[in-house]
């Protein structure tokens, strides 16, 4: 991969990843709720779910999701269904007093973000849809498939510490139960509002 090739790589990651999506979602809200250091485990577990998204296309799996009806319509309902049931917990969520906080784990809140985007055939028919624009014919497809899934998830971490970051400044004004309630309900809605795009989401000629 040529270092012109490479930037416009680049570039096309920096989008993807500043985009909103669950993710994002998902990161804010812990940058809220924990701060950034204690978010780590949530964007780890992010990273996790997109490296097997891109490991599953970079061994010809993607492609199969892509194709197959079925199999695509099972993981995007899975999607939609994770993504509701993480909605409705952050709604219920109490303040950052609540007992309720002491069950979410730095290991539960990373399981919980991993299946976030292992469960989004959105990202697997876009990145089936994005690396053949970069593969160069003739080289090494193995190679040429490393460096962009390492500049992919390297990207990514950056923007969700930026997020995170964004996110934990606003724990100042949050010292009411009150207001923190309010924010545990509009990130819920939020995780909804994703499930529902989520849903809504069809492919070409499906």
């Amino acid at each position: 991969m040529s270092p012109s090739l490479w930037l416009a790589f680049l570039l096309a990651s920096i989008l993807i990843s500043l985009s909103p999506g669950a993710g994002a979602v998902n990161t804010m809200s812990n940058g809220l709720r924990y701060g950034v250091r204690h978010t780590m485990p949530t964007i780890a577990g992010l990273q996790l779910g997109y490296g097997l998204q891109i490991l599953v296309v970079g061994v010809g799996l993607g492609a199969v999701l892509a194709s197959s009806t079925w199999l695509f319509s099972l993981l995007k309902w899975a999607g939609v269904a994770y993504l509701i049931w993480l909605g409705w917990q952050k709604w219920r969520e109490g303040s950052l007093e609540a007992p309720t906080d002491t069950n979410k784990t730095p290991d539960k809140r990373f399981w919980e973000s991993a299946l976030v985007n292992v469960t989004n055939p959105k990202a697997t028919v876009f990145l089936v849809s994005l690396f053949p624009q970069f593969l160069v014919p003739g080289d090494a497809h193995g190679l040429q498939l490393l460096i962009m899934g390492v500049t992919l998830i390297a990207v990514d971490i950056i923007v969700m510490l930026g997020y995170a970051t964004l996110a934990s400044q606003l724990q100042r004004f949050m010292r009411r139960p009150g207001h923190q309630r309010m924010l545990n309900r509009l990130f819920g809605g939020l995780f909804m509002a994703a499930a529902v795009a989520l849903a809504s989401f069809r492919r070409q000629g499906v």
